[in-house]
């Protein structure tokens, strides 16, 4: 159980947060908000609001704070990110007393509390980061092991390097997106089992369910970031839909990997929830057979509990329909593990790099987050609340992601959502 006073249940806010909303003052995550008109400001979820940080620092209640003042005002949490995690805490400690119901800085400045607090019904949410590099893993177990039965049937499972690193690739982090982006459906070379490359809009449009961890300063070009110090460079943790091409990446993988199929979207979530949020729902990770080398060897595997799931909506079915339920916890790889690989050739990380977990799936029928696994490859279609089938996307079409720690007799610690519509 975390010690930290900012995730204590029994804070209460002077703002008016509804029940089960995903922000109560426990969360606290971060994000850019723009107002109709205005420029981008660095703000936090607090209820159904945006708490203004921008107005919040120019009343001067955050003086004290190691933060430059035109981190506030810009595009992207990237240079707040880039001060460290004793910043990062320092900052999240104010708000924390700034929202507290017996607050006497906020109670003795009239209307501050009006025009720090802004509906988030009437501001535009951007994307929380600018990544100079976005990196793709594939550390669900059963996620991997889905997808080696379905293309593998006779054979083992998983290809022989699985379970011993961290398989990923580099993605493209100028297609890194905000939710609510519209995705125009790529093109691509395709190519069928018995006809020659044809050029065309892919046919196999899918999501996947990731979630995303955003890095500080780490390294500089030749060091390695320590397993057992990895998290003390992770940030927060976003919502992840990656975009996937199923018929253009089934032909241009080999033998290099994802590119077209895979690059042309990625929809991450508006808020950035801190691991010091998180604490409170660390839980136990799965044990890795065999033992993993040493540099990937934690003295403590921690995961973390979070409830995620996938819905769709249709032009003929406004109202978004559940297709999947998984939890985060199984994760076979953990962030640690992730971060502590990807640097260990020397690479550097920089302040607002992203690197996401890869799909999120279970082992049951319902807990697949993705199309390919949900319709086994478009051979057993789904079929929606409406009455209409879907093996993969179509136009109109509109993924939805969420995900929330808690809830019940807890703070619940969400996410928001990340939302996209096919062009």
């Amino acid at each position: 159980m975390s010690n930290d006073p900012t995730t204590d249940p029994r804070l209460r806010s002077w703002v008016d947060i509804a029940e089960g909303s995903d922000f109560p003052i426990q969360n606290l995550p971060y994000g850019v908000f723009r107002r109709p008109g205005g420029t981008p400001r660095m703000g936090v979820a607090i209820g159904g609001f945006v708490f203004d940080l921008a107005g919040v620092a120019e009343a001067g209640l955050l003086d004290h704070v190691a933060v430059e003042q035109s981190a506030f005002h810009s595009s992207s949490l990237n240079s707040f990110i880039a001060s460290g995690r004793s910043v990062w805490r320092q900052l999240r400690a104010r708000v924390s007393e700034l929202l507290e119901i017996s607050c006497p800085e906020i109670k003795g400045a009239p209307g501050l509390a009006d025009r720090s607090l802004v509906p988030m019904s009437e501001v535009e949410l951007l994307a929380p980061i600018e990544p100079g590099d976005y990196v793709d893993f594939y550390s669900s177990l059963q996620h991997a092991t889905n997808l080696g039965r379905l293309f593998r049937p006779d054979g083992e499972p998983l290809l022989p390097n699985w379970r011993h690193l961290p398989v990923g690739y580099h993605g493209r982090s100028s297609s890194v997106v905000a939710s609510g982006t519209p995705i125009k459906r790529p093109t691509g070379q395709l190519k069928g089992p018995d006809e020659p490359p044809r050029w065309g809009p892919t046919e196999r449009l899918d999501i996947e369910l990731e979630v995303g961890f955003i890095t500080g300063r780490a390294n500089s070009l030749g060091e390695s970031v320590p397993i057992n110090g990895a998290e003390e460079h992770i940030f927060g943790v976003v919502l992840v839909n990656d975009w996937s091409a199923r018929d253009i990446q089934a032909w241009e993988y080999q033998p290099l990997g994802p590119f077209l199929g895979k690059s042309f979207a990625t929809s991450i979530g508006p808020w950035v929830v801190t691991l010091d949020a998180l604490e409170p729902f660390r839980v136990a990770a799965p044990a890795q057979d065999p033992v993993v080398l040493e540099y990937l060897r934690e003295e403590q595997r921690r995961g973390i509990d979070i409830h995620l799931e996938v819905a769709l909506a249709t032009p003929d079915m406004p109202k978004a329909h559940v297709i999947s339920r998984v939890n985060f916890s199984e994760m076979y790889w953990t962030m640690a593990q992730q971060l502590a690989h990807a640097t260990s050739n020397g690479t550097p990380v920089r302040a607002g790099d992203l690197y996401a977990s890869g799909t999120v799936s279970g082992a049951e029928a319902g807990t697949f987050g993705s199309l390919i696994e949900l319709t086994r490859n478009g051979s057993e279609p789904i079929t929606l609340a409406s009455g209409e089938q879907r093996r993969f996307l179509e136009d109109g079409d509109t993924a939805i992601v969420r995900g929330f720690c808690g809830g019940g007799d807890r703070p619940r610690i969400g996410f928001g959502e990340v939302r996209g519509t096919v062009a």
